[in-house]
């Protein structure tokens, strides 16, 4: 009778055993923070898209990694004022489209400024570029 309860013992032991061992990848483990669907990687195929993805900074948090530039919170981000002098900027062609005065017009970031030709300083800061050129 002994021997018998040992047997069924050890047999219901290494059943259980073996549904323990059972890899799930985590499926059903803790509360669905472990796997973040932010920023992941773009993966790229040869199919024909008709539109550009964006591409994210992927250690950025979600809301920061959209920004530009990435990474840096809104109020963090470098203001140009009046005397300061714009490093890199794209020059308005034509400011008089867009109801602006004649002068020195350019963008840089998000912003719209009337800069000297010639030395590059901001002379005064006009708005978004959204609400100007748009």
């Amino acid at each position: 009778m002994k021997t018998l309860m040992i047997v069924l013992l050890a047999g219901t032991m290494s059943l259980g055993a073996g549904a323990a061992m059972a890899k799930n990848n985590g499926n059903g483990q803790g509360n669905g923070h472990g796997n973040a669907q932010g920023n992941q990687p773009v993966k790229h195929d040869n199919t024909s898209q008709k539109y550009v993805q964006p591409q994210y900074v992927s250690s950025c948090p979600p809301g920061l990694a959209k920004k530009n530039p990435p990474c840096v919170p809104p109020g963090q981000a470098k203001k140009y004022g009046h005397g300061d002098r714009l490093p890199d900027y794209v020059r308005i062609q034509n400011p008089d489209r867009y109801g602006l005065r004649n002068g020195y017009y350019v963008t840089s970031g998000n912003y719209v400024y009337r800069i000297d030709q010639n030395t590059r300083e901001v002379l005064n800061l006009i708005g978004a570029v959204s609400d100007i050129l748009n």
